[in-house]
């Protein structure tokens, strides 16, 4: 199921979401233009377990196809080349680590979920609230891959476990909303208005189900920090929203059939 928009008003400009997903694009651009598709920035900010133990602990890499071409005649290319040390101190690159993607596909999945969920979020929780609730889950989140996985020496990059905060916070704090998704059956595709606590607990199973399924050194996506993040999302709605200007216990007023065709045309 792919979400396409929520049905609950905002009543504040979401400054503080429309801010993140810009650094997010920013940073993306600028490991974009750095050599090697910005992989040096990744080992250089990325979060890496085993560093977090270790801050000077070598990491191989197989060579690339310019390294080789580079090789002397008279020396034996090398097999392996050390991994870039990490630009800040470990313990920072659990907060770095969450601006950077590893790919396109993955910054816009993470930018769509902020952009459709963030902003009532931080309807909620007010612009300074919503910025350290998001930041604050981030690390959580890189805190929870890390315990999964702590002698692992792939980075961990992406803001994957931060938006998983703000959906966990959604979770609780807009129980009467729907999400809008697209079904696709086949050769058929089907707008539905979902239930969002069926749409995001539906999400969080999968996590959890992956996570148990999939062992945790082997790299990959880093199924726990989502877990970890959605949890801690969830936790800071229930003691801590209440501060934005939508109200405590907002309920989704009841659509009528002028209102679908005002707001989807198509379905």
């Amino acid at each position: 199921m792919f979400p396409l928009r929520d049905d609950v008003p905002t009543e504040t400009t979401p400054f503080v979401n429309y801010l993140v997903i810009a650094a997010c694009v920013v940073v993306f651009l600028a490991q974009a233009a750095a050599s090697e598709n910005g992989d040096g920035l990744i080992y250089q900010y990325g979060m890496i377990p085993a560093r977090l133990r270790n801050a000077y602990l070598p990491i191989e890499l197989p060579s690339t196809e310019g390294v080789l071409e580079s090789t002397p005649l008279d020396q034996e290319p090398p097999t392996h080349v050390l991994a870039p040390p990490s630009a800040v101190p470990p313990w920072m690159t659990l907060f770095t680590c969450i601006f950077l993607h590893g790919g396109l596909m993955h910054l816009a999945g993470n930018i769509w979920f902020l952009y459709i969920f963030g902003d009532n979020v931080e309807d909620r929780f007010g612009h300074f609230g919503y910025a350290v609730m998001y930041l604050a889950c981030g690390v959580i989140a890189s805190l929870g891959h890390w315990l999964s996985a702590p002698g692992s020496i792939v980075p961990t990059v992406g803001a994957s476990g931060a938006i998983a905060g703000v959906l966990g916070a959604y979770f609780v704090m807009f129980r009467g909303a729907r999400v809008m998704t697209l079904l696709p059956l086949g050769v058929f595709t089907q707008i539905v208005a979902v239930p969002a606590p069926f749409f995001l607990g539906l999400w969080f199973l999968f996590q959890f189900v992956s996570a148990t399924m999939t062992p945790a050194e082997g790299g990959g996506v880093a199924w726990w920090a989502h877990i970890g993040g959605f949890v801690a999302g969830l936790v800071a709605a229930m003691f801590l929203s209440g501060q934005g200007r939508v109200p405590r216990g907002y309920q989704r007023p009841e659509p009528t059939p002028a209102w679908r065709r005002q707001q989807f045309p198509w379905n």
